[in-house]
């Protein structure tokens, strides 16, 4: 409006009082936005941190002798918290898709992987600090830059600042020349104030060799994908020929980080959990499509990251039948992968789905969608879904003179037209001696469809000569004629569809969608873990430290382990409140006090972690009740509706606690129900 007054000449007077209106709008929305910011909750990384480091979840590798970059151990709470989540990745998605599950080397030859690019292209964009030599990232240096900026300029307009972060988008996509040109406009130092050197490619993997010898080359693997898809053949065999199938790997990947940090999220070492879908090309619909085609999901398209900046919610049919999701097979794994996110506990609110750009995707890619959870980091790739057509099957196949083939069975028998080859073999191994296989064959290949083989043998009627796959072959290496074939079958190289899981991720993202502090005592963390994947399921306590009520204690633990629910029994002689919290902390959803009631009735209470809330019930009702609640059968809240609440001992842990009760009985009122002294 303003810009228009001032085309149509319009008095001063009018143009400063609509500048005026946009500065008073401005304002307001800067107003709410501050608003809006205050009222999110904030996240204390500090206390997180402090508490993942005390609690033993996750330090530092070969801490005492200084540690190493990028490498970190888990203690025993994350062990449990990661065998916990694995087997429900297992359950959601081997088990219940009937997925063939394989484990394969960690030690990759040089030679498998210069066949899949990663030896060629398996690369970050880094710089030097031209002074230390120090190495760093550039597409992070250039994201880090972004976010100072914005920071520091709070009078920024949103046109602006939406220009900064379409770069900041893009970061990983540009060439070595576009992202020198971008970080000098930003201005992009080093910590110690130096100038970077120009960007370059660097390999991420690391290089070894097999054998005493040394002269094997290989690779510690980058990802757990090709030791499957080199295995195919085999896998085919065992699935009967049939397709579409899935092929799976829980495994290791390293790779060499430049510059690692943010703990968990970016490290050398880690597990991976990969799936293979092997399908048709002609056909990527998937049978249990309609079963997720009305989970709702975040998605933030390529087109949206280029323009709006915005992300949307659909279903996922809607995605699909929109073709913003190319396929059903890719659409049905990215509703899973939500639906498992949601499963072991992720904030729905903090996952979206991001569709890579034209830019980041490999030459061969149909499409690929990242899953992006919210962190205190910002958003954070932890898993991949990508549509890789036919390329790793067709490159392993042509290197190593394999069938990577399935057979599609016709209903109806088809006449094609086809060039019938004649090799002249003698002509094939004087020029090509030990390749004269893979020549023979590509040509044999490219004659089972007339319409394929047409221009090539223009080309060599024309030319004398013609290239196939890199070789040049000649009018004297074969000779040819068009013939019609009634075919009953057709034999293709499958298309792949990989959704691929950072673990490590997910379990960083899952520590902080967990954590939590109480309102009344910020001292006082937690984790909210769901029962199903909690490391430890429940704390079996005594009230006291008494001798009458160890047995108790020990067959309560027992018979909670008897049923493969992890139980921790806390025999210290701090007080009730203080092992209720330290069992918190660890993130045990429900606790079991043995007190003197147990002794004369037989009953205890059981305890729920988020609420604090307690029940009392019988032993056996108590252990079945936790078993149940912990395989998600059923929730705290009917164990409430069935047994009332009871009024807790002393949290923390006051003289009267210690002493025998009187004998109680329950009083129901509007509240709940509640144990009451028989006696004044």
């Amino acid at each position: 409006t303003v810009r228009q007054l001032k085309a149509d000449g319009a008095p001063p007077e009018q143009i400063k009082a609509e500048v005026d209106k946009l500065k008073a709008m401005k304002a307001e929305l800067d107003a709410m936005q501050k608003a809006l910011a205050k009222s999110e909750p904030q996240f204390n990384r500090a206390s997180f941190d402090q508490m993942l480091i005390r609690k033993f979840f996750v330090v530092p590798s070969f801490e005492i002798h200084g540690g190493v970059g990028g490498l970190f151990d888990l203690g025993p709470p994350a062990c449990g918290l990661k065998a916990n989540l694995l087997a429900i990745w297992r359950s959601h998605f081997v088990l219940q898709e009937g997925m063939l599950e394989m484990e394969c080397t960690n030690l990759t030859p040089h030679n498998v992987l210069k066949t899949s690019g990663h030896v060629d292209r398996f690369t970050d964009l880094m710089v030097k600090d031209v002074v230390t030599g120090v190495c760093a990232r550039a597409d992070k240096l250039l994201e880090d830059a972004i976010d100072r900026l914005i920071d520091s300029s709070p009078t920024m307009s949103q046109e602006e600042k939406d220009s900064h972060l379409l770069v900041q988008r893009q970061a990983d996509a540009y060439t070595p020349e576009e992202i020198d040109e971008l970080l000098k406009k930003y201005e992009v130092k080093s910590p110690e104030g130096n100038a970077f050197g120009n960007a370059f490619p660097f390999n991420l993997m690391f290089k070894t060799t097999i054998g005493p010898e040394g002269t094997q080359a290989a690779y510690l693997r980058p990802e757990t994908a090709q030791g499957l898809f080199v295995n195919f053949k085999r896998l085919v065999d065992y699935n009967a020929g049939k397709l579409p199938f899935a092929a799976s790997q829980i495994g290791f990947g390293f790779r060499n980080e430049i510059s690692p940090k943010g703990g968990l999220l970016r490290v050398r070492e880690f597990c991976m959990a990969e799936i293979e879908h092997f399908c048709d090309p002609s056909d990527k619909s998937y049978p249990r499509f309609q079963l997720v085609k009305d989970k709702v999901m975040t998605l933030f398209s390529s087109e949206n990251q280029l323009s709006t900046g915005k992300t949307e919610k659909m279903t996922i049919g809607e995605a699909v039948a929109k073709k913003m999701v190319d396929n059903e097979t890719l659409g049905f794994f990215l509703a899973r992968t939500q639906i498992f996110c949601e499963r072991i506990g992720m904030d729905p609110e903090r996952i979206r789905f991001r569709q890579h750009l034209r830019t980041e995707m490999a030459h061969y890619a149909c499409d690929c969608w990242d899953l992006e959870i919210k962190s205190s980091y910002g958003w954070i790739e932890c898993a991949g879904h990508a549509d890789r057509s036919a390329y790793d099957l067709t490159v392993h196949s042509k290197a190593t003179n394999t069938d990577m083939v399935a057979t599609r069975y016709l209903d109806k028998p088809q006449t094609v037209e086809i060039a019938k080859i004649k090799l002249n073999r003698k002509e094939l191994g004087m020029v090509y001696k030990a390749d004269q296989r893979k020549v023979a064959n590509a040509i044999e290949e490219l004659a089972q469809s007339w319409a394929d083989f047409e221009p090539f043998a223009a080309k060599i009627e024309a030319d004398g000569k013609a290239d196939l796959g890199g070789f040049e072959v000649t009018k004297a290496m074969f000779s040819y004629e068009k013939k019609s074939k009634t075919i009953h079958e057709v034999k293709y190289t499958p298309s792949v569809i990989e959704p691929s899981f950072g673990i490590g991720r997910i379990l960083y993202s899952l520590l902080e969608h967990s954590f939590d502090i109480r309102e009344q005592d910020e001292q006082r963390t937690y984790l909210k873990f769901k029962p199903l994947i909690a490391p430890i399921k429940v704390a079996v306590l005594a009230l006291q430290k008494d001798k009458q009520f160890e047995p108790i204690v020990a067959d309560l633990k027992a018979k909670l382990m008897g049923l493969d629910i992890s139980t921790r029994v806390d025999e210290s002689t701090a007080s009730l409140g203080k092992r209720y919290a330290r069992a918190d902390e660890v993130g045990i959803p429900f606790a079991v006090t043995v007190d003197f009631d147990t002794v004369t009735t037989g009953t205890v209470t059981l305890r729920d972690r988020d609420s604090c809330g307690q029940i009392r019930a019988k032993i056996t009702e108590v252990v079945a009740m936790v078993q149940m609640m912990c395989t998600e059968k059923m929730v705290w809240e009917e164990a409430v509706e069935k047994y009332g609440l009871v009024a807790g001992a002393e949290e923390e842990g006051g003289e009267d606690a210690k002493k025998p009760k009187d004998p109680t009985y329950v009083e129901s009122t509007g509240r709940g129900r509640f144990s009451r002294p028989t006696a004044v």
